[in-house]
């Protein structure tokens, strides 16, 4: 943090956008014990254009109350082997993103993941919260997506 910054208090769980892969609406776990952040993702393909490595893929997220499946594509930022929660390493493509929580926006580092047996589709981690925020463990949905 740096000298008179303030820190926004958000909760343990929040409502967040992905508006560069169309998701005006996903539920996302901040977990400060994660360093990188993921996201589910489901039919993972790569491919080249013009020289690029690209990846194409499914994430689900919601309109209204309604799942919704969104059919995403991105230029691949990086791979990095990643250790999950349970202590396994696995290598994944990392795309660079918006993320928006309530009225702050900023471009994150999202991993690619099959998280169907996670409560939430996106986990928010360390790198990505970078000194922005302050976390209440026993708060949920501090800020208001509606802003944007």
């Amino acid at each position: 943090m740096r000298a008179g910054q303030t820190l926004v208090l958000i909760g343990w769980r929040e409502w967040a956008a992905l508006p560069d892969l169309g998701a005006a609406r996903i539920g996302a776990k901040i977990d400060t014990g994660a360093k990188s952040s993921a996201l589910h993702a489901t039919k993972i393909k790569e491919f080249e254009t013009g020289g690029v490595r690209h990846v194409e893929f499914w994430l689900q997220t919601l309109q209204g109350d309604e799942p919704r499946e969104i059919f995403c594509h991105a230029p691949i930022a990086d791979q990095r082997l990643i250790k999950s929660s349970n202590g396994l390493e696995e290598e994944r493509i990392v795309i660079e993103t918006d993320l928006h929580i309530g009225e702050h926006r900023w471009k994150i580092d999202l991993t690619l993941a099959n998280r169907a047996t996670m409560e939430f589709p996106l986990l928010i981690g360390r790198d990505a919260l970078g000194g922005k925020f302050m976390i209440d463990p026993t708060a949920s949905y501090l800020c208001d997506l509606s802003v944007f």
